[in-house]
């Protein structure tokens, strides 16, 4: 495979339902959209592999890995994420989606040239552990996995406590995402979810490394780290 990527979503108790079902129809815009399907094929291999989890104090698996090698591929996978009932959420627990979903790339019988997680999330670690966060990334990447971040809403994190603003993208840039040309992305609405995750996942698929001036990743408000 050219890539085999976890997309990790966040569903815990801070995104209600009809917010978990709008980040499943943004992904399966996205993996529909000809763009996503293009850079899933047009790699050296010509095939990517993909599994969709879903996380809050636990994690499970929503769609099992998956070869995308054609459209049909890409879509078949896309009616699988709504096909799932949708879980109960809890608290939010990054550390928990880390360290699940990095297991996920050992037992696949998947070889990739990369290893990405790409994870979604609209606040902190509910526990506020942030060398426990920074320690489940780094045991990722000591495995050769890369981390992306996508960072839902962060004025709804800011707002959480009067008088204080907290900087959610940093905080992801500082202890969630790492490995090699790590990146965050942001999007502050509904209505720009789905053309973030179609922008950010031809970011993390498409053959060939991206520098961190690319205009796709400042189209889509790229913070490079690792």
């Amino acid at each position: 495979m050219d890539v085999e990527l976890v997309l990790a979503v966040d569903v815990s108790a801070s995104i209600d339902g009809g917010e978990v079902n709008l980040q499943r129809a943004g992904y399966v815009a996205a993996l529909t959209d000809p763009r996503a399907i293009e850079a899933m094929l047009s790699g050296p291999l010509g095939r990517v592999a993909l599994t969709y989890v879903e996380w809050s104090d636990t994690a499970q698996v929503t769609v099992g890995w998956q070869v995308i090698a054609s459209a049909a591929d890409a879509r078949r996978f896309a009616v699988g994420i709504q096909a799932f009932p949708i879980p109960k959420g809890g608290l939010t627990s990054i550390t928990t989606a880390l360290d699940f979903s990095s297991l996920l790339f050992e037992r696949n019988g998947i070889e990739g040239t990369r290893r990405v997680i790409d994870l979604s999330a609209d606040g902190r670690d509910s526990k506020g552990d942030e060398p426990q966060v920074a320690a489940a990334r780094d045991r990722a990447v000591s495995r050769g996995i890369i981390i992306n971040g996508l960072v839902i809403n962060p004025q709804q994190e800011q707002s959480e406590v009067e008088g204080v603003k907290y900087d959610l993208e940093g905080y992801f840039h500082e202890v969630v995402i790492g490995g090699p040309g790590a990146f965050t992305v942001v999007t502050d609405s509904p209505e720009d979810f789905p053309r973030t995750v179609v922008n950010k996942l031809v970011l993390e698929i498409a053959s060939g490394p991206h520098a961190p001036g690319d205009l796709a990743a400042r189209e889509i408000g790229f913070r490079p780290g690792g």
